[in-house]
Order: C-alpha cells, then structure tokens, then sequence
C-alpha cells in the first residue's frame, strides 16, 4: 500500500511539473515585458526633453534673427530709452553689471515683482557674465511663474537649461517646467519631468522635491 502511495506521487509529481515550469515561464516573461515597458518609458521621456530642448533652440534662433532685423533698424534709440528708464528704477549707472544685478535681487526681495524683471531682463541683454546670467535666467523664470505667466516663465528656464547645461540651478529649472505643466494639468509630462530630475539628479535638493509631488500625484 505505502509503495502505491509512492508510486502516486511520483506520477503526480512528474505530471504537475510542466506545470509549474509553465507558470514560472509565464512569470518570467512578464517581468521581462514590464522592464521593456519602464526602459520604453524612460527612453520616451528622455527622447521629450532632448525635443524640447531642441525645439526652443530652433524657436530661439528664428526669433533671434527676425529681432535682428528690428533692433538694427532703431538699435540707439532703444539703447538710450532703456537706460533712462533703469536711471529711474533707481540704478545710477546702467552700465555697472553688479549694481543692476544687486538693485535686481534687492526688488525681488522686496517682492517689486515688476522692477526686479525689468532690471533682471536689462541684465541679461546687456551684460556677459558666467555666474550672474544664468541666474539672472532662473529668477525671470521664477518671476514669471509666480505672476502665472507659464509661457514666459518656460522660456526663461529653457534659456538656463541650454546655454548653462552646467550650471547648479539647471536640475531646479528642470523641476520648475515640471511645475508648468502641473499648473497646465499636463499630469503625464509633470510626471515625465519629475521623474527625470529624481533620475538624472538624485543627488540634488530639486530631486527630493520632484520626488515628493510624484508621491502626492500617486
């Protein structure tokens, strides 16, 4: 009787067994599919920002050139008329790049929103400097975004992401066009976003903020 037993089992045993390697096989192929998914997912969102980066680039030098054309055609006279206005914002000398770059981080203090863009968008056009543009930049970008100018506000944060790929506000930028699409309810590019800055900069303070608005989006 035990032997039959046996005997049962052991026939049980060798018949459920293609089964079971089946059932693992099928398993084994949908965590492969599922990683291929994420890799697609990762290459998709990556594929969007290198687009974007390219796209405001092409819109740059489109803008750039027609600009061109314009500015060459009245170029002293809006010289003169945007240094007797910086005169009155209360910079004495428009050609002193710290000044106007201190009297711009002073408005923005004081929350004179208007005047701090102003002085931050003088800066920009008519000063060269490594540290001070790019954040000249991040703070148009910022002003912009909290008067809910997204256009704008994108804008300026591409600016820094392009010319300054570098520079340390470049993975807060990045967090920050997170937030316009946000405010777009463009929900899957926030998420693509904020999932890139926690990817590419986890070292980063702006990857602990894109991290926390990924859980509150959960």
């Amino acid at each position: 009787m035990k032997i039959k037993s046996n005997f049962i089992f052991f026939v049980s045993l060798f018949l459920i067994q293609p089964i079971l390697f089946a059932e693992d096989n099928k398993s084994i192929k949908t965590d492969i599919l599922f990683l291929k998914i994420q890799e697609l997912e990762t290459e998709i969102a990556e594929l969007r920002n290198k687009i974007e980066s390219q796209n405001y680039l092409i819109e740059k030098l489109i803008n750039e050139s027609l600009d061109d054309i314009s500015d060459n055609q009245s170029k002293n006279a809006d010289e003169l008329i945007l240094s007797q206005d910086i005169k009155l914002i209360g910079v004495d000398d428009p050609k002193s790049k710290d000044q106007v770059f201190n009297s711009a981080i002073s408005a923005l203090e004081e929350q004179k929103y208007d005047i701090s863009y102003e002085l931050f968008n003088y800066f920009v056009e008519s000063f060269e400097d490594e540290e001070k543009n790019p954040l000249s930049h991040f703070w148009l970008g910022e002003i912009s975004l909290i008067e809910n100018d997204l256009s704008k506000s994108k804008n300026h944060f591409m600016e820094l992401i392009s010319s300054y790929p570098n520079h340390y506000r470049v993975p807060l930028a990045h967090k920050k066009i997170g937030d316009i699409y946000l405010k777009s309810n463009d929900i899957q590019r926030a998420k693509d976003k904020y999932n890139f800055v926690v990817r590419e900069y986890p070292n980063n303070s702006a990857s602990s903020l894109a991290l926390q608005l990924l859980k509150n989006m959960e």
